[in-house]
């Protein structure tokens, strides 16, 4: 009988997986400050816009992140509830619902 995996161990993986590279998360500390679209993304973290773009798209299809439509620019941001801060802690934590990784203050 296969044993239930209550951590959901393959889906957490996928998570970590999709914020395994310095420049997505980069992108999602850079979230954090509100909704932005690509080209700004791109700018201020001084990635190529393909490169900011292919980032995003992992970090979307992952859930990472959340995209909306404004006008012909797509919004990306971060989902609701995944970034949390407990009233005692000084920094904020993504919720990843199998772990959290924490993230220090600006």
């Amino acid at each position: 009988m296969p044993r239930r995996d209550p951590l959901s161990a393959d889906q957490c993986a996928q998570l970590l997986k999709a914020l395994g590279d310095s420049d997505r998360l980069r992108l999602v500390q850079a979230l954090r400050s509100g909704p932005c679209c690509v080209s700004d993304l791109a700018e201020r973290l001084e990635l190529e816009l393909a490169n900011a773009s292919h980032h995003l798209g992992v970090l979307r299809r992952a859930g990472l992140v959340v995209t909306s439509r404004n006008g012909k620019q797509i919004i990306y941001e971060l989902p609701e509830g995944i970034l949390q801060r407990q009233a005692d802690q000084k920094c904020e934590h993504l919720n990843l619902g199998c772990c959290r990784l924490e993230i220090p203050g600006i």
